[in-house]
């Protein structure tokens, strides 16, 4: 069988299982405002998705996303999720022979992106308590090249939830320009973060920050994202975007009921996230053997080194799995470090958190006697 149909068959089967809890792929799974469940239903008895949306968004969608990032003067382009935004930007602005600059650990999507343009891939490492599992500017500038065209920071980083200085981006962004490469700003997790910069505060020109309705709103299913750039760029990708017909006219019907409704909102949704965070922590300080590298995270997830602890992450998510919990193996976002950690979501009912809280040590002697467990995506 091919490795995407054992895959698909892998995430089939999750995905159909009700009772399953979904504390692996960082997505909100906290109830949604109604007024977004009202806009869906609303685009659908109004026979709004019957036609072909504006082909870079609905213009009110694109100015609440500008003004939910404080990003006067920018454009924005709507895509499918804002994986599909990092695609056709990797996709366009990188070249073969061109040098695409990243860390490790990280995402992996964006590097095969590249690669599948021709690129080099430098991956930076940052998985070192010396360095607060963050990239240093002098890290950065000693990797760039004359053939460096594209930096890739995701920031809160996934998975590993450090959040930037706004010294730390300033810097970045001054080697980006000096080198004369863009910049993609990946921006998924920001809204969780306790501090948070934009690096297009002070790169403008070349930088992309990419936006996300799956995490905050919780629209993951619905794929809506955006690319927020200045004019020039956003003109280049515009000239054959992969949604050239525009994104989903529901999503985006929800996507903006959202903005409406965040600021009074958004604020529960962090509160128990960062409450599952300290729940988690504890569980984790009772197991011997586990620890949390980086506590409290930025992002709506958190990692958990389990080496220590004489297991392996897939085992630990294979034993999570026979007891309808999903958490994410660390292979996932580096091939170099991730056999040392799993990662947890965190915007999720606090029942969930408490069962695994709750499961811990029992999972982690059942995963000692786990050697063969199947592979995980």
């Amino acid at each position: 069988m091919y490795d995407f149909e054992t895959k698909n068959a892998y995430f089939d089967r999750l995905s159909t299982n009700p009772k399953l809890r979904w504390l692996g792929q960082n997505t909100n799974h906290l109830p949604l405002p109604p007024e977004v469940k009202a806009a869906m239903v609303d685009a659908i008895d109004t026979d709004a998705i019957r036609g072909y949306a504006p082909p870079l968004g609905i213009e009110a969608l694109r100015r609440g996303i500008l003004d939910d990032l404080g990003l006067d003067g920018m454009s924005v382009m709507v895509t499918d999720g804002a994986i599909e935004g990092l695609y056709h930007a990797c996709r366009t602005l990188v070249r073969a022979g061109d040098d695409f600059v990243t860390t490790d650990p990280g995402w992996q999507w964006p590097i095969r992106f590249a690669q599948a343009s021709g690129a080099r891939v430098v991956e930076i490492p940052i998985y070192d308590p010396a360095q607060s599992y963050k990239l240093r500017p002098e890290q950065l500038a000693a990797a760039m090249t004359e053939r460096t065209r594209l930096v890739y920071l995701v920031d809160p980083n996934n998975p590993l939830g450090i959040a930037y200085t706004a010294d730390e981006i300033q810097a970045f962004a001054r080697i980006c320009r000096d080198a004369g490469a863009y910049l993609i700003h990946d921006c998924t997790y920001r809204h969780f973060a306790h501090d948070h910069t934009l690096a297009a505060r002070f790169y403008p020109e070349r930088t992309l920050t990419t936006y996300s309705f799956s995490k905050w709103l919780g629209l993951a299913g619905l794929r809506v994202g955006a690319v927020v750039a200045d004019g020039a760029v956003i003109e280049q990708l515009a000239s054959a975007p992969p949604n050239n017909l525009g994104s989903n006219v529901l999503s985006q019907r929800a996507a903006l009921a959202g903005l409406g409704v965040k600021a009074r909102w958004f604020p529960e949704v962090q509160r128990v996230q960062r409450e599952n965070q300290a729940a988690i922590a504890r569980a984790v300080a009772g197991v011997e053997g586990l620890a949390m590298p980086v506590y409290p995270s930025n992002g709506n997830f958190v990692i958990v080194e389990v080496v220590e602890a004489g297991i392996t992450p897939e085992a630990l998510v294979a034993a999570y799995q026979q007891r309808d919990i999903m958490i994410r193996q660390g292979a996932y976002h580096s091939r170099t470090v991730g056999d040392r950690f799993v990662k947890i979501s965190t915007t999720v009912p606090s029942e969930w958190v408490g069962e695994l809280c709750e499961l811990l040590p029992e999972m982690v002697d059942v995963a000692r006697g786990l050697n063969d467990v199947g592979p995980q995506y």
